[in-house]
């Protein structure tokens, strides 16, 4: 196995490997794999992995669109790491293959492929959880119920992938992963953040991932280990939109959002001993962070 693949946990979170080797062209010249090099070299030269649209475009002669794909993010975009959409399976076998390992799958129906995500933890012990009955499922039901199928502290895992947006209240099964999962267990999610509607008419919401930690809160009791937005996309507006927009490119496009959370307490009662309710989580974001002050599309 390569070095860039058993060590890409230690990769930036934003590591771009176009944008690295479009900077060194020394680098691509030798053939050498952008992540290995960061990380054999270019970290400890200081070598930067990001750069601002003006010199990217430069380096590109002027070639502005082709520059677009280059430019994944703004500085204010918040990448996944180990939760990225080409890492998530490296760490479900990482913490999640041994016996014993208690591990609950929403949405566990195979039905495009049969990929599984299970495939991964092969020697876990594992629920296939689905609404609907079908191929990988021990259990139908409502994840709006979780509790009702399941005992406290049951899991030392909960995985569900390309689900969330089809959930008509996540935070309420944000709630109830809280309650069947185990002190010292983690929720492993990944979602869409811009994506094309599907299987409607259940298809919500689509998060970024702020929207995810908002959901995985300290007053239910978690921690985030790692969030972020991955899978670039290059959009523009089509024909069909307003005259003034079309043919304009839309920037900061991710089709995926992820979140990996510890639960390391049960959740939080209020200081008058009330029991949870999602408005302490909004006074904290209040008192945390404001909307800021300039705004607008870019």
């Amino acid at each position: 196995m390569k070095k860039s693949e058993t060590d890409s946990f230690d990769l930036p979170s934003d590591f771009d490997p176009k944008v690295y080797l479009l900077l060194h062209a020394d680098v691509q010249d030798a053939g050498i794999d952008p992540a290995k090099h960061y990380l054999d070299f270019g970290k400890n030269e200081g070598r930067p992995y990001r750069a601002p649209k003006k010199i990217l475009e430069t380096l590109l002669g002027g070639r502005t669109s082709e520059c677009d794909s280059y430019l994944h993010s703004n500085s204010d975009t918040k990448r996944a790491g180990i939760a990225k959409h080409t890492n998530i399976r490296k760490w479900l076998a990482s913490i999640g293959n041994k016996k014993g390992f208690r591990v609950l799958e929403i949405g566990s129906r195979s039905v495009i492929s049969d990929a599984l995500w299970k495939d991964n933890i092969p020697d876990c012990e594992y629920t296939g959880f689905d609404v609907l009955e079908g191929k990988n499922v021990d259990v139908v039901g409502d994840a709006h119920c979780l509790s009702q199928y399941f005992e406290p502290n049951s899991f030392d895992l909960v995985i569900s992938f390309a689900v969330f947006e089809h959930i008509a209240m996540p935070w309420v099964v944000a709630e109830e992963i809280s309650k069947i999962l185990d002190i010292g267990g983690h929720v492993c999610l990944e979602t869409h953040f811009s994506f094309s509607e599907h299987e409607l008419p259940w298809h919500f919401f689509q998060f970024n991932s702020r929207a995810l930690e908002v959901l995985f809160c300290p007053e239910l009791g978690f921690e985030v280990v790692d969030s972020g937005l991955d899978t670039p996309i290059v959009g523009r507006f089509s024909h069909y939109a307003a005259e003034y927009l079309r043919g304009k490119l839309v920037y900061n496009l991710f089709c995926h959002s992820s979140l990996i959370a510890k639960k390391i307490k049960e959740k939080k009662e209020t200081k008058d001993g009330e029991p949870f309710n999602w408005r302490q989580v909004y006074k904290r974001l209040k008192d945390e962070s404001i909307y800021p002050k300039e705004s607008g599309m870019k």
